[in-house]
Parts: structure tokens; C-alpha cells; sequence
């Protein structure tokens, strides 16, 4: 197992190198960048906004009265490769390039990128006067508990549901039951939030109970233990339900069609026809083998539901999770950010991809990563 582990970690390097290098390629021929934004900001009357810039309006990245250049430029008038750039220093505007580090080439900046990461040096954000790794810690505990929380609830309550229906296959409750997780499947989580804000978000005329902004109450440092925890719970419980609708829908199918194709083996029969019970053979010898598939599935929504998930959920919310934080600084071309949070994550999901697959050793010690052999 150790050998198997090695050779996973050392893959990690050429999976996390393919995946910067596609980034900051495309990164390369998208309009607009951070030298554009400051001079958009400079021009008395453009708007650099976020919507304003992926907008079709003047000013806008998209805007039909420029042609784009690879790397972040555009022409206009032919006397400048920067968007709006004429009437200005040319000093300046080499000392914006120097700025964000676009007065090298690209390869030297790719480098230079690669070897900053490899010793976690991340930086400061473009247009934030804080590190990269500061502004991380200050979003890490909304995604955290958004995360945590709605990947938790929705694996307690799928898991025995799809048993349930795996076990009573074809009767009233499977199919009530079906039609309750279709539809809440089909339901986006955040319509279904703005149902819950209007329902029982404060200020509703129905159960004005649950706080609409925040993680916890501005008085939360003055409460009593139990207090912080109810004001806790209150805050994240609208978002999490709307998070773990679509999560919850998927997970339950999973799981009963799971445990329905391992029920209907011929080790399953030789089971009962020794005498055990229908609860020895369900969790002695099925449950063993039907929740590989499940748990096959879980870095993928955990990581989703960790960080690239969360995003309409935060903004209906007024969340600041990191879920935000990627989208602001893809849509504000805070380059350092995008790059930096796209290692982070990267890197961490390859390696909840390996403790999947050493949780699949716990739960069937039969499997054998270094052999390939079951």
C-alpha cells in the first residue's frame, strides 16, 4: 500500500502541472486583465464593475467598439495595445506591466509561477492589500461549515433512505418516496432558497425565524456557549438545505440502486439460505459492497460542495466563502487569486481522491491497490 501511495503522490505533479499550464494558457487569450482594470478605473466615466466588465456595454470586455489581443490587450486607434490607454504616460503604463509581473514573458511568468507555488509562496491579491493566504483564511470558515455541514446531512439522511428503498423496491413508500427526490432534484438550490428567504427568512409573514446575512449574529462574541451554537445553527440552516437538495436527490438514488444490484447476487442468497437475518445479510454482507460505489462518489462532492458549489447559495445569502472569492477575482482579473485558489483546490482534491481510495481498503479489506486484484 505504501508503494501505491507513492506512485499516486508523485502522479499528483504532472496532473497539477497539466492543470495550471491549461489554465494560464487560456488565461492568455482571454480579454481584458489587471493593467486594463486600473486604466478602465482612471478614465473618468468608465464603469469597471464586475458586471460592467463581462457586459456587453462600452467599456466592457465584450464590447463590440474593441478587438481583443492575446494576453490581456486590445487595439484601439492603433496607438496602444491597452483598452482606453491613450493620453496616458507611457511610464505609467510600463510601471502597471511591471506591477503585476506582465513585462516578462509568458513562459518566465509560468515559471516563476510554478516555483512561487511549490514553496507556497502565493503572494498578495492584485487589487487586495492582503496575501493570498490571508485572504483564504478569512473565507475558509463559511465554506467550511457550508461544506461540512450539507455533505454530512446529506449523506446521513441518503444513505438509510436509499436502503429503505432498495429494501422495499416496487411498494407505495419507494415510489412516494422516488417522486418527493425527483422533484427536489429538479428544483435549482437556489430557487429553493429564495422559496425557504420567503417562507421562513426574516422578515417573512409566515415563520420570520432564520437570519438572511452572515455566518453568525454581530453580538455573537457576547452569548453563552449554547446560545452561539443555536445562533450558529440558525444562520447556516436555510443555506444548507437548499445546498443539500440537489446532493441529497443524487445521493439516495445512488445508494438504493446500489444495494439493489448487490441484493439481487447469488452471495446475498446463500446468505439467507444459512440462517441469518435479513439485518445480518444487509449490513454484514451487503452494506460492504454497495457503498464502494457511494463512497466512489464522494471527493467529487465534497469538493464541489467545499468550494465551487457554494457560489449562488453564498450571494443569496450574503456569504463571503471562497465560492465568491473565485468568482469576484476571475471577473475582476485578480489573476494572482485565480491562479493561487485553482492550486489550492487542485491540490487538495487530488488528495481526497487518495483517501477515497484508501477508504475503499477500510471498507473492503479484500481490495488490493497493489495488485489491482479483489
Amino acid at each position: 500500500m505504501l508503494a501505491y501511495i507513492l506512485r499516486r503522490v508523485l502522479l499528483m505533479i504532472p496532473t497539477l502541472f497539466g492543470i495550471m499550464l491549461v489554465s494560464f494558457v487560456v488565461v492568455q487569450f482571454a480579454p481584458g486583465g489587471p493593467v486594463e482594470r486600473i486604466i478602465a478605473q482612471l478614465q473618468q466615466g468608465a464603469d469597471s464593475s464586475a458586471t460592467a466588465r463581462i457586459s456587453g456595454s462600452a467599456g466592457g470586455d465584450f464590447s463590440a467598439t474593441t478587438q481583443s489581443q492575446p494576453g490581456g490587450g486590445s487595439m484601439e486607434g492603433g496607438s496602444s495595445k491597452y483598452r482606453g490607454a491613450q493620453g496616458l504616460d507611457p511610464k505609467f503604463i510600463k510601471q502597471l506591466e511591471a506591477q503585476f509581473g506582465f513585462d516578462k514573458p509568458a513562459p518566465e511568468r509560468f515559471v516563476m509561477m510554478l516555483w512561487n507555488y511549490l514553496r507556497f509562496d502565493f503572494g498578495k491579491s492584485y487589487f487586495r492589500d492582503v496575501s493570498i493566504l490571508q485572504l483564504i483564511k478569512e473565507k475558509l470558515p463559511v465554506s467550511i461549515s457550508l461544506g461540512l455541514w450539507m455533505t454530512l446531512l446529506s449523506y446521513l439522511i441518503s444513505i438509510p433512505l436509499g436502503i429503505r428503498k432498495a429494501i422495499s423496491d416496487g411498494s407505495r413508500f419507494d415510489t412516494w418516496t422516488s417522486a418527493i427526490v425527483i422533484i427536489g432534484y429538479a428544483i435549482p438550490g437556489f430557487l429553493f432558497a429564495i422559496l425557504l428567504i420567503i417562507l421562513f427568512g426574516e422578515g417573512s409573514s409566515v415563520a420570520p425565524f432564520f437570519p438572511l446575512r452572515g455566518l453568525v449574529s454581530d453580538t455573537f462574541a457576547t452569548l453563552p456557549w449554547y446560545a452561539k451554537a443555536l445562533d450558529y445553527a440558525r444562520h447556516l440552516t436555510l443555506p444548507i438545505l437548499s445546498m443539500a437538495l440537489g446532493a441529497f436527490a443524487t445521493s439516495t438514488l445512488l445508494t438504493k440502486n446500489s444495494f439493489l444490484d448487490e441484493i439481487r447476487k447469488q452471495y446475498v442468497l446463500t446468505a439467507r439460505m444459512k440462517g441469518l437475518t435479513e439485518t445480518q445479510v444487509l449490513y454484514g454482507h451487503v452494506f460492504r459492497n454497495a457503498m464502494l460505489i457511494v463512497i466512489a462518489g464522494f471527493p467529487g462532492a465534497f469538493i464541489s460542495a467545499f468550494f465551487a458549489g457554494s457560489l449562488l447559495i453564498e450571494t443569496v445569502f450574503s456569504l463571503d466563502g471562497l465560492g465568491l472569492l473565485s468568482f469576484e477575482s476571475i471577473v475582476n482579473r485578480d489573476y494572482a487569486v485565480v491562479f493561487s485558489t485553482l492550486y489550492i483546490f487542485s491540490l487538495l482534491g487530488l488528495f481526497v481522491n487518495l483517501l477515497s481510495d484508501l477508504v475503499y481498503t477500510w471498507v473492503d479489506p479484500r481490495i488490493d491497490f497493489e495488485t489491482r486484484e479483489v
